[in-house]
């Protein structure tokens, strides 16, 4: 990247502090991230989709022996050369490269590698900047390891608030973009991507092939994991799934009344146990209010009331109260809304009716 004068990052990271909560793949598996004890060994060979034919055989993918230089019972995951450099992987960075070029290029700033250009937070702030229009207090130039940790925190902080990331883990963390894990940067980016409906087409269906090592008397086996990057888009990087509410809305308007009725009734039904009601599915639910205590009474459980904002003062706050109630809606069994916190808020009449719906399906018959 020119423009922005960095140190090259160091080779050996620091290790990740005792304490941190892991729970994503990238974070567990963080390529220079070690983690020690037959018992974390078992479990990632459990895991294992298939494993690779004889020990000591990731030499034979042409992964630098430096790489396994593993003390007894450790392990530690990397990129399969040959997986970083198919076709589609490539194609992928060149159109996040791209279009991350293309978004900067008014601060002349020009990303030339992911790893070796959005490890220490430095572009990954500005292009925050941009897409948000707004200002993060952060230093521009940082020259010290620590310094770099100490951005690229805040600046993460920022963009997992930003992408709803409230409740559950991302698979990227300061550690793993910092030491310069593609996969954990290729989560990232194309989470931006879609998050802002980025102009650009990915590829989809992209997988990389990932190589777990553990030495065990002296000797290295692997495993080998598909991760998989994108799924199935469409040309504004959302997911392009077509349903009922598509043909309601834009062929059948006098069946739209019907089931918005049927929604509010149902809405209304369990609602009036806390003395509320709703009349416009769209106007009164956009702050997320109604949707997280609405999980509470379908789901028989206390919602904190300092877990959401009850009276929101602006559009984050409303954002962040409907990525609550998306988690609770997982938390009951529901698959994860396809729609986004910000389509409710923005007042988009079929994401809140998919929400709706799937919530009356799985509990019309709750008294």
């Amino acid at each position: 990247m020119s423009t922005l004068n960095r140190p090259k990052s160091p080779h050996t990271p620091t290790a990740i502090k005792k304490g941190e909560k892991e729970d994503s793949f990238w974070d567990k598996f963080s390529t220079l991230g070690r983690k020690r004890g037959t018992r974390e060994v078992k479990k990632v060979q459990e895991e294992g989709k298939y494993a690779i034919d004889s020990p000591g055989s990731p030499s034979q993918y042409d992964i630098p022996p430096e790489d396994y230089a593993l003390r007894e019972h450790e392990q530690r995951a990397v990129i399969d050369p040959q997986s970083i450099n198919d076709p589609e992987v490539v194609k992928l960075q060149r159109i996040l490269v791209d279009w991350i070029n293309d978004e900067l290029a008014e601060q002349r700033i020009i990303v030339q590698h992911l790893e070796e250009d959005m490890y220490d937070g430095q572009v990954l702030h500005k292009l925050w900047e941009k897409l948000t229009g707004k200002k993060l207090d952060v230093p521009e130039v940082t020259q010290s390891e620590q310094g770099q940790h100490e951005k690229l925190n805040i600046v993460l902080r920022a963009v997992n608030h930003t992408l709803g990331f409230h409740q559950k883990i991302p698979k990227w963390s300061v550690a793993s973009v910092h030491s310069k894990n593609i996969v954990a940067i290729l989560h990232l980016l194309v989470a931006l991507v879609r998050h802002f409906r980025a102009p650009v087409r990915l590829p989809e269906n992209v997988f990389v092939t990932v190589v777990i090592a553990e030495k065990n008397a002296g000797v290295l086996n692997a495993q080998k994991f598909q991760e998989q990057i994108t799924s199935e888009y469409d040309d504004l990087g959302m997911r392009c799934e077509k349903d009922a509410f598509d043909t309601l809305i834009d062929c059948a308007p006098d069946k739209l009344a019907v089931v918005k009725k049927s929604l509010i009734t149902f809405v209304n039904k369990h609602l009036a146990k806390l003395n509320f009601e709703i009349s416009d599915l769209n106007t009164d639910f956009r702050d997320g209010v109604y949707l997280c205590l609405l999980m509470g009474l379908l789901g028989g459980f206390f919602v904190p009331l300092h877990e959401f904002h009850l009276t929101p003062q602006d559009v984050d706050q409303m954002v962040s109260n409907v990525a609550f109630a998306f988690d609770l809606m997982q938390d009951v069994g529901l698959p994860k809304p396809k729609a986004r916190p910000e389509d409710i808020v923005n007042m988009d009449l079929k994401s809140t009716l998919r929400v709706l719906y799937s919530l009356f399906t799985m509990f019309r018959d709750y008294a």
